[in-house]
Protein backbone atom coordinates (compact mmCIF):
# COMPACT_ATOMS: atom_id res chain seq x y z
CA UNK A 1 0.00 0.00 0.00
CA UNK A 2 1.20 3.53 -0.74
CA UNK A 3 0.33 6.30 1.70
CA UNK A 4 -0.54 9.78 0.57
CA UNK A 5 1.98 12.27 1.93
CA UNK A 6 0.83 14.65 4.65
CA UNK A 7 1.10 17.60 2.27
CA UNK A 8 -1.01 15.81 -0.35
CA UNK A 9 -3.77 15.18 2.18
CA UNK A 10 -3.64 18.77 3.37
CA UNK A 11 -4.05 20.15 -0.14
CA UNK A 12 -7.60 21.40 -0.57
CA UNK A 13 -8.54 20.10 2.90
CA UNK A 14 -6.70 22.20 5.49
CA UNK A 15 -8.36 25.52 4.74
CA UNK A 16 -11.74 23.86 4.47
CA UNK A 17 -11.52 22.37 7.96
CA UNK A 18 -10.23 25.63 9.36
CA UNK A 19 -13.15 27.51 7.80
CA UNK A 20 -15.55 24.98 9.37
CA UNK A 21 -14.19 25.74 12.82
CA UNK A 22 -11.58 23.00 12.73
CA UNK A 23 -11.46 19.78 14.71
CA UNK A 24 -8.03 20.04 16.30
CA UNK A 25 -9.35 19.43 19.79
CA UNK A 26 -11.05 16.13 19.03
CA UNK A 27 -9.92 12.63 18.08
CA UNK A 28 -10.93 11.97 14.47
CA UNK A 29 -13.04 8.93 13.70
CA UNK A 30 -14.08 7.26 10.46
CA UNK A 31 -17.20 5.10 10.34
CA UNK A 32 -17.55 4.23 6.65
CA UNK A 33 -15.68 4.17 3.36
CA UNK A 34 -17.90 3.79 0.32
CA UNK A 35 -17.36 4.30 -3.40
CA UNK A 36 -19.86 6.18 -5.52
CA UNK A 37 -17.86 5.70 -8.74
CA UNK A 38 -15.46 2.80 -9.14
CA UNK A 39 -14.52 1.90 -12.72
CA UNK A 40 -11.31 0.43 -14.03
CA UNK A 41 -9.17 3.05 -15.75
CA UNK A 42 -11.23 5.98 -14.51
CA UNK A 43 -11.28 8.32 -11.52
CA UNK A 44 -12.86 6.79 -8.45
CA UNK A 45 -15.00 8.88 -6.11
CA UNK A 46 -14.86 7.51 -2.56
CA UNK A 47 -16.84 8.91 0.36
CA UNK A 48 -15.19 8.80 3.79
CA UNK A 49 -17.75 9.37 6.57
CA UNK A 50 -16.90 10.13 10.20
CA UNK A 51 -16.49 12.86 12.78
CA UNK A 52 -13.84 15.46 13.53
CA UNK A 53 -11.85 14.41 10.49
CA UNK A 54 -8.65 16.40 10.22
CA UNK A 55 -6.38 17.62 7.50
CA UNK A 56 -3.47 15.60 8.87
CA UNK A 57 -5.16 12.23 8.33
CA UNK A 58 -3.35 9.86 5.97
CA UNK A 59 -5.02 7.75 3.27
CA UNK A 60 -3.57 4.53 1.88
CA UNK A 61 -5.10 3.76 -1.51
CA UNK A 62 -3.13 0.83 -2.94
CA UNK A 63 -3.50 0.55 -6.71
CA UNK A 64 -5.77 3.59 -6.88
CA UNK A 65 -3.16 6.20 -7.82
CA UNK A 66 -2.92 9.97 -7.58
CA UNK A 67 -5.22 10.29 -4.56
CA UNK A 68 -6.53 13.66 -3.43
CA UNK A 69 -9.28 14.98 -1.19
CA UNK A 70 -11.87 17.18 -2.90
CA UNK A 71 -12.34 20.78 -1.86
CA UNK A 72 -15.91 19.77 -1.03
CA UNK A 73 -14.65 17.64 1.87
CA UNK A 74 -15.68 18.49 5.42
CA UNK A 75 -15.16 17.26 9.00
CA UNK A 76 -17.97 14.67 8.68
CA UNK A 77 -17.54 13.61 5.06
CA UNK A 78 -14.36 13.63 3.01
CA UNK A 79 -14.45 13.00 -0.74
CA UNK A 80 -11.41 11.06 -1.91
CA UNK A 81 -10.54 10.67 -5.59
CA UNK A 82 -7.90 8.50 -7.25
CA UNK A 83 -7.23 6.75 -10.58
CA UNK A 84 -8.25 3.08 -10.65
CA UNK A 85 -5.44 1.04 -12.22
CA UNK A 86 -6.43 -2.54 -11.37
CA UNK A 87 -9.57 -4.66 -11.24
CA UNK A 88 -10.37 -6.79 -8.19
CA UNK A 89 -10.10 -6.03 -4.44
CA UNK A 90 -9.04 -2.49 -3.51
CA UNK A 91 -8.32 -1.76 0.15
CA UNK A 92 -8.63 1.83 1.35
CA UNK A 93 -7.24 2.67 4.81
CA UNK A 94 -7.55 5.98 6.64
CA UNK A 95 -5.07 6.67 9.46
CA UNK A 96 -4.65 9.41 12.01
CA UNK A 97 -1.50 11.52 11.89
CA UNK A 98 0.10 9.29 14.54
CA UNK A 99 -0.41 6.21 12.34
CA UNK A 100 -3.42 4.83 14.20
CA UNK A 101 -5.77 3.05 11.83
CA UNK A 102 -9.13 4.79 11.89
CA UNK A 103 -10.94 2.59 9.37
CA UNK A 104 -10.31 0.22 6.46
CA UNK A 105 -12.63 -1.08 3.75
CA UNK A 106 -12.06 -3.37 0.82
CA UNK A 107 -13.90 -2.27 -2.29
CA UNK A 108 -14.31 -4.43 -5.37
CA UNK A 109 -13.38 -3.01 -8.77
CA UNK A 110 -15.31 -4.97 -11.40
CA UNK A 111 -13.83 -6.08 -14.70
CA UNK A 112 -14.45 -3.32 -17.25
CA UNK A 113 -17.43 -3.72 -19.57
CA UNK A 114 -18.01 -1.93 -22.85
CA UNK A 115 -21.28 -1.51 -24.74
CA UNK A 116 -21.02 -1.59 -28.53
CA UNK A 117 -24.18 -0.04 -29.94
CA UNK A 118 -24.38 -1.24 -33.55
CA UNK A 119 -26.92 -0.69 -36.32
CA UNK A 120 -28.01 -4.33 -35.88
CA UNK A 121 -28.22 -4.33 -32.06
CA UNK A 122 -26.17 -4.07 -28.89
CA UNK A 123 -23.11 -6.10 -27.93
CA UNK A 124 -21.58 -6.05 -24.44
CA UNK A 125 -17.92 -6.93 -23.91
CA UNK A 126 -16.10 -7.83 -20.70
CA UNK A 127 -12.39 -7.01 -20.78
CA UNK A 128 -9.49 -8.70 -18.99
CA UNK A 129 -6.94 -6.10 -17.78
CA UNK A 130 -5.19 -8.59 -15.48
CA UNK A 131 -4.02 -10.66 -18.46
CA UNK A 132 -3.70 -7.95 -21.12
CA UNK A 133 -3.40 -4.51 -19.47
CA UNK A 134 -1.70 -2.74 -22.38
CA UNK A 135 -4.33 -3.95 -24.84
CA UNK A 136 -7.27 -3.21 -22.54
CA UNK A 137 -6.00 0.28 -21.71
CA UNK A 138 -5.49 1.01 -25.40
CA UNK A 139 -8.99 -0.17 -26.29
CA UNK A 140 -10.57 1.84 -23.45
CA UNK A 141 -8.67 4.95 -24.56
CA UNK A 142 -10.34 4.64 -27.97
CA UNK A 143 -13.72 3.91 -26.37
CA UNK A 144 -13.64 6.81 -23.92
CA UNK A 145 -12.33 9.29 -26.48
CA UNK A 146 -15.30 8.57 -28.76
CA UNK A 147 -13.05 7.30 -31.55
CA UNK A 148 -15.28 4.36 -32.45
CA UNK A 149 -18.37 6.51 -33.07
CA UNK A 150 -19.80 5.82 -36.54
CA UNK A 151 -17.12 3.37 -37.62
CA UNK A 152 -17.85 0.29 -39.75
CA UNK A 153 -17.54 -3.43 -39.31
CA UNK A 154 -15.58 -3.53 -42.53
CA UNK A 155 -14.32 -7.13 -42.71
CA UNK A 156 -16.55 -10.16 -42.25
CA UNK A 157 -15.57 -13.77 -42.89
CA UNK A 158 -18.29 -16.26 -42.00
CA UNK A 159 -17.08 -18.86 -39.52
CA UNK A 160 -13.93 -16.84 -38.83
CA UNK A 161 -14.08 -13.20 -37.67
CA UNK A 162 -16.05 -9.95 -37.67
CA UNK A 163 -13.67 -6.99 -37.70
CA UNK A 164 -14.15 -3.25 -37.17
CA UNK A 165 -12.86 -0.12 -35.53
CA UNK A 166 -10.80 1.56 -38.21
CA UNK A 167 -12.95 2.85 -41.09
CA UNK A 168 -15.89 5.17 -41.64
CA UNK A 169 -18.43 5.18 -44.45
CA UNK A 170 -17.01 4.48 -47.93
CA UNK A 171 -14.04 2.73 -46.28
CA UNK A 172 -12.30 5.95 -45.33
CA UNK A 173 -9.56 5.34 -42.76
CA UNK A 174 -10.50 7.24 -39.61
CA UNK A 175 -8.13 9.93 -38.38
CA UNK A 176 -6.92 10.01 -34.80
CA UNK A 177 -5.39 6.59 -34.35
CA UNK A 178 -2.86 6.39 -31.54
CA UNK A 179 0.59 4.83 -31.60
CA UNK A 180 0.77 1.07 -32.09
CA UNK A 181 0.97 -1.08 -28.96
CA UNK A 182 3.07 -3.99 -27.77
CA UNK A 183 1.56 -7.38 -28.62
CA UNK A 184 0.16 -9.28 -25.60
CA UNK A 185 -0.65 -12.62 -27.21
CA UNK A 186 1.36 -14.93 -24.94
CA UNK A 187 -0.71 -14.34 -21.79
CA UNK A 188 -2.87 -17.46 -21.66
CA UNK A 189 -5.95 -16.13 -23.47
CA UNK A 190 -7.10 -18.01 -26.56
CA UNK A 191 -8.94 -16.99 -29.71
CA UNK A 192 -12.09 -18.94 -28.92
CA UNK A 193 -15.58 -18.25 -30.21
CA UNK A 194 -16.94 -15.05 -28.70
CA UNK A 195 -13.60 -13.61 -27.65
CA UNK A 196 -12.42 -10.20 -28.81
CA UNK A 197 -8.86 -9.57 -30.02
CA UNK A 198 -6.82 -6.84 -31.66
CA UNK A 199 -6.24 -6.81 -35.41
CA UNK A 200 -2.75 -6.02 -36.67
CA UNK A 201 -0.50 -6.19 -39.71
CA UNK A 202 2.25 -8.75 -40.23
CA UNK A 203 4.33 -6.72 -37.77
CA UNK A 204 3.55 -8.10 -34.27
CA UNK A 205 3.60 -4.74 -32.48
CA UNK A 206 1.34 -2.91 -34.91
CA UNK A 207 -2.18 -2.98 -33.42
CA UNK A 208 -3.90 0.39 -33.09
CA UNK A 209 -7.72 0.70 -33.07
CA UNK A 210 -9.04 -2.25 -35.09
CA UNK A 211 -10.43 -5.26 -33.26
CA UNK A 212 -12.26 -8.46 -34.16
CA UNK A 213 -14.64 -10.97 -32.61
CA UNK A 214 -13.89 -14.65 -33.17
CA UNK A 215 -16.80 -16.53 -34.71
CA UNK A 216 -15.17 -19.94 -34.11
CA UNK A 217 -12.40 -21.42 -32.00
CA UNK A 218 -9.56 -19.99 -34.10
CA UNK A 219 -6.61 -21.79 -32.54
CA UNK A 220 -4.41 -20.83 -35.50
CA UNK A 221 -4.58 -17.24 -34.21
CA UNK A 222 -3.17 -18.13 -30.80
CA UNK A 223 0.44 -17.61 -29.77
CA UNK A 224 2.57 -20.44 -31.13
CA UNK A 225 6.13 -19.14 -30.84
CA UNK A 226 8.18 -15.96 -31.12
CA UNK A 227 8.10 -16.35 -34.89
CA UNK A 228 4.34 -17.07 -34.91
CA UNK A 229 3.10 -14.78 -32.15
CA UNK A 230 -0.62 -14.80 -32.98
CA UNK A 231 -3.18 -12.17 -32.02
CA UNK A 232 -3.89 -10.61 -28.64
CA UNK A 233 -7.18 -11.59 -27.01
CA UNK A 234 -8.27 -9.07 -24.38
CA UNK A 235 -11.90 -9.83 -23.60
CA UNK A 236 -15.07 -11.66 -24.51
CA UNK A 237 -18.64 -11.06 -25.59
CA UNK A 238 -20.95 -11.17 -22.56
CA UNK A 239 -24.16 -10.58 -24.49
CA UNK A 240 -25.08 -9.90 -28.09
CA UNK A 241 -23.18 -12.74 -29.74
CA UNK A 242 -26.33 -13.23 -31.83
CA UNK A 243 -25.79 -9.69 -33.15
CA UNK A 244 -22.24 -10.61 -34.14
CA UNK A 245 -23.57 -13.74 -35.84
CA UNK A 246 -26.10 -11.64 -37.76
CA UNK A 247 -23.27 -9.44 -39.03
CA UNK A 248 -21.37 -12.57 -40.04
CA UNK A 249 -24.36 -13.76 -42.09
CA UNK A 250 -24.36 -10.69 -44.37
CA UNK A 251 -23.21 -11.03 -47.99
CA UNK A 252 -19.79 -9.53 -48.72
CA UNK A 253 -17.83 -8.28 -51.72
CA UNK A 254 -14.44 -6.92 -52.68
CA UNK A 255 -14.33 -3.12 -52.67
CA UNK A 256 -11.14 -1.75 -54.19
CA UNK A 257 -8.29 -3.43 -52.32
CA UNK A 258 -10.56 -4.45 -49.42
CA UNK A 259 -11.92 -7.99 -49.38
CA UNK A 260 -14.85 -9.40 -47.39
CA UNK A 261 -16.64 -6.06 -47.06
CA UNK A 262 -20.36 -6.33 -46.12
CA UNK A 263 -22.50 -5.12 -49.01
CA UNK A 264 -24.77 -3.45 -46.43
CA UNK A 265 -23.06 -1.05 -44.04
CA UNK A 266 -23.04 -2.21 -40.42
CA UNK A 267 -22.16 0.75 -38.21
CA UNK A 268 -20.70 0.85 -34.73
CA UNK A 269 -22.83 3.80 -33.66
CA UNK A 270 -20.92 4.33 -30.41
CA UNK A 271 -18.91 2.48 -27.79
CA UNK A 272 -19.28 3.22 -24.08
CA UNK A 273 -17.59 1.94 -20.95
CA UNK A 274 -20.40 0.76 -18.65
CA UNK A 275 -18.35 -0.34 -15.62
Amino acid sequence: MRAISLNAVKFGFLLLLASCGGSDGFQPSVSQIQATTLRYGQEAVILVAGKYMRSDMVAETGTCTGPAFSANSGPEQAILTCKVTSAGPLTITIRAANGERLHSATLMVPLPRVLLATSLGNVELELNPQAAPITVNNFLDYVNSGFYRNTLFHRVIAGFVVQGGGYTKDLIKKDGQKSAITLESNVGLQNKRGTVAMARTSEPNSATSEFFVNLSDNTALDYQSASTPGYAVFGKVLSGLDVIDSIAALPTATVGINENVPTTDVTLIFAQQRQ
